[in-house]
């Protein structure tokens, strides 16, 4: 065995090692025992409740990396993109802040190293290692957070897909309800319960957020600001200024369906002709030239017998 399948080696058991003297550790009545607070909490009324049905806090030893973690995180927040992150985590429906999201990309990193060292050290035993490999643990830490971050992109544009999806619906059936002499709460509250998409959630959670405190108007703009889709922007705005006004909503809701129809249709024409000249590349690039060789070829060959 040479020196690098000699470190290998040493980096596999000093690893198992540690894996095993964490897990002792973890089983240790000093570090999984209930604290004594939390023993006692349950027969004393005032100070918890007698069934004992809070959850047990956190009390394994990773707390130091989660700390670590946590304080990595905040920092490249600092950094910078915070606000791009922040508003695609509002677009794809996610509860957790920038920071936890940061700390997120950090875990993918951490794998994808850990993963890239373990290719590291096995190829190294079998004695294939070479210095190339040094590059694989941070190409594969970069492809983590680089992956983490394109997940939450496919979630907002998947997302923000089925809002414009819905939006001609749901306005035409706020627009009828309103038609019917119900107000515009009782309208959202309406389409609310009886819808099941992303955007009936969003007018259910803007009808919660009008009976807690805020004014209708504020909590449907706060929605559109953060789903940042212009047709509900659009529709939105239009709601309120007519609000503000006191137009009649019921056909300014019933413009806004037939704007939101025709920038469906056109949408989807666009995506056509897209994924026709998607279609196209394999005509051209493959099928055509493989044509062309089937017809020039025999007759090269014909030629090349006919000369010899």
């Amino acid at each position: 065995m040479n020196v690098v399948s000699l470190a290998a080696s040493a980096v596999i058991l000093g690893a198992a090692l540690g894996t095993g003297l964490l897990l002792a550790l973890g089983r240790m009545p000093r570090w999984a025992a209930p604290s004594l607070t939390r023993r006692v909490a349950p027969y004393l009324r005032d100070i918890a409740d007698p069934r004992g049905l809070t959850p047990l806090p956190s009390t394994t030893v990773t707390s130091p990396w989660r700390l670590t973690r946590d304080r990595l995180a905040s920092t490249w927040v600092g950094v910078g993109g915070a606000g791009t992150v922040a508003r695609r985590l509002r677009q794809a429906g996610w509860a957790q802040d920038v920071v936890a999201f940061r700390a997120t990309q950090l875990g993918w990193a951490v794998g994808g190293l850990a993963i890239g060292a373990v290719v590291v050290v096995m190829l190294s035993v079998v004695g294939r290692g070479a210095p190339a490999l040094a590059l694989v643990p941070p190409l594969l830490a970069a492809a983590g957070i680089v992956g983490c971050d394109n997940r939450l992109s496919r979630a907002a544009r998947a997302r923000i897909t089925r809002v414009e999806e819905e939006l001609p619906t749901v306005l035409e059936f706020l627009a009828l309800c309103l038609a019917a002499g119900e107000g515009l709460r009782d309208a959202l509250r309406r389409v609310g319960e009886v819808g099941s998409g992303v955007l009936t959630a969003e007018l259910r959670g803007a009808v919660l957020a009008s009976g807690t405190g805020s004014s209708l108007p504020d909590a449907l703009l706060a929605i559109s600001k953060g789903l940042d889709v212009p047709a509900l922007s659009r529709a939105v705005e239009h709601l309120v200024a007519a609000m503000d006004r006191g137009a009649p909503l019921a056909h300014v809701l019933q413009e806004q369906a037939v704007d939101a129809r025709e920038d469906a249709k056109r949408g989807l024409l666009e995506m056509a002709g897209r994924k026709e000249i998607l279609m196209l590349l394999p005509l051209v690039f493959l099928i055509l030239p493989l044509s062309v060789v089937f017809a020039i070829f025999p007759g090269i060959v014909m030629l090349r017998l006919g000369v010899g």
